[in-house]
């Protein structure tokens, strides 16, 4: 089966992050000192990335892991059989919030 977890990084600091924005040069990171493109602000970047498990509940435990690694306090487990990286693709299947564990939904 094929699942991905999507969630959100809390960026560092109180002034979050910079992030330039064009379509111009759109697909690799440009330095903000090498652009004069407009600059957006953000508190959180968001994040979805493939996890591994034979069934439900070994997804779980891999999505645990890779949160642990993260500042993310909660995710949506989804499974998508057709591996598209688009926020929202696939079925939702369960719901962490920190100190709660998992809800199927």
């Amino acid at each position: 089966m094929t699942f991905y977890i999507e969630y959100s990084i809390p960026t560092e600091g109180q002034e979050g992050a910079e992030i330039p924005v064009s379509d111009q040069e759109s697909g690799y990171t440009v330095p903000l000192t090498e652009t004069d493109a407009p600059v957006v602000r953000v508190n959180q970047l968001p994040a979805r990335s493939s996890v591994t498990g034979a069934d439900l509940d070994g997804a779980k435990t891999a999505a645990e892991l890779v949160l642990s690694h993260s500042k993310a306090k909660e995710a949506k487990l989804f499974e998508d059989e057709e591996g598209r990286l688009e926020s929202g693709s696939g079925k939702l299947t369960s719901v962490f919030n920190e100190g709660e564990g998992w809800t199927d939904v």
